[in-house]
């Protein structure tokens, strides 16, 4: 069994968020699929195998975290795709079958792919009692991020706050489903981005994700909003760091980047 992994929304090795990626004949069991992810340790790791041809989608994908197997990722997603396009496994925009319905990732001619997902429903909600406490700073606006998504992202005063955290990863989880997306506006928008992000997804089993997709198709609607712009570049900014570019499209958010295989081996066991 062949096993890259590939650092995604980065042009640069370690840097972006790491995936593993391993493309199959099948989908073994799902203990098998779950002592894998466990292994490679990274936030997500991704399954595919191909589908027949004359369907709606052109590979069936699954992600899962070190602990669970999860609706949604746009990283793995778009790593996914690097690798059917840099070994010629697959030619051209590629249609995914996934928890989360039918997502395409379009190669550019700059070598850059771009994701199409589904734009998250933001509802804007009461700041939780105690979520300040828990995550070390005070929100300005709070907004649950519909099912798919499964976070609560909470709008902070400026760029600095969002760099300066150190929460409370335990005490995080008992705020929604998945974890919280911490954001605010670019505090110097001339430097390439408009607007700053980090991610905690205690519930999930990853205290921080380095760049994670699904929170820009949230992202982009809020601050597309806000900035009154419909494209728009978000900096997640982790210790690894990453940047997506992302278009809202109504319904529907286009996620860009890039990607950089790091590792390519085989699973022995």
């Amino acid at each position: 069994m062949r096993i890259r992994i590939v650092d995604a929304f980065t042009d640069r090795p370690f840097a972006g968020n790491p995936a593993g990626v391993l493309l199959l004949d099948a989908f073994p069991e799902d203990d098998r699929l779950q002592d894998i992810a466990m292994e490679v340790n990274h936030a997500e790791t991704a399954f595919a195998h191909r589908l027949p041809e004359g369907g709606s989608a052109d590979w069936a994908l699954r992600w899962f975290t070190p602990v669970t197997e999860v609706a949604m990722c746009g990283h793995a997603t778009l790593a996914t795709a690097h690798v059917l396009h840099t070994t010629g496994a697959h030619e051209g925009p590629v249609r995914f079958a996934t928890r989360s319905g039918v997502l395409i990732a379009a190669p550019g001619a700059d070598g850059s792919i771009t994701l199409d997902f589904p734009t998250a429903p933001l509802t804007p909600v009461e700041v939780p009692a105690g979520v300040a406490e828990a995550l070390g700073a005070e929100p300005v606006a709070a907004f649950d991020t519909g099912p798919q998504v499964g976070d609560l992202l909470l709008e902070l005063a400026d760029e600095k706050t969002v760099l300066d955290l150190a929460p409370d990863h335990k005490a995080l989880a008992a705020y929604s489903a998945r974890g919280i997306i911490a954001t605010a506006r670019a505090a110097h928008p001339d430097r390439g981005h408009d607007f700053v992000s980090r991610c905690f997804f205690p519930n999930v089993g990853i205290d921080e994700d380095p760049v994670t997709g699904s929170a820009h198709t949230a992202l982009a609607p809020h601050w597309s909003a806000r900035l009154r712009r419909s494209a728009l570049t978000g900096l997640q900014a982790s210790a690894r760091s990453g940047v997506v570019r992302t278009v809202l499209r109504g319904e529907r958010t286009l996620l860009t980047g890039r990607a950089v295989t790091v590792i390519d081996g085989e699973l022995l066991a």
